[in-house]
């Protein structure tokens, strides 16, 4: 019966350290804010549009205000999810 050939090098060696580079994470400072600032603008948008019998805070936008209040309020959604 033949025999199996002898491995010349070890069946696993590991990869070679490598030095992660120090990674500054500024980007989040502005988050926190710019999602609190849409919760509040966009719920004070609708707000307004209704206590003001609507015709503010844009009277040109009839029921495009309820939109625009909402939009607000989901970009708030969106910038918490890079929120860490």
């Amino acid at each position: 019966m033949p025999e199996s050939k002898v491995r010349k090098k070890a069946a696993y060696t590991p990869p070679p350290d490598k030095k992660q580079p120090i990674k500054l994470d500024t980007g989040n400072r502005v988050v926190l804010p710019l999602m609190v600032g849409c919760f509040v603008l966009g719920l004070l948008w609708i707000v307004i549009y209704y206590l003001s019998n609507m015709t503010y805070p844009v009277s040109a936008l009839h029921g495009w205000n309820m939109a625009v209040g909402f939009g607000l309020i989901i970009t708030g959604f969106i910038a918490s999810m890079r929120w860490k």
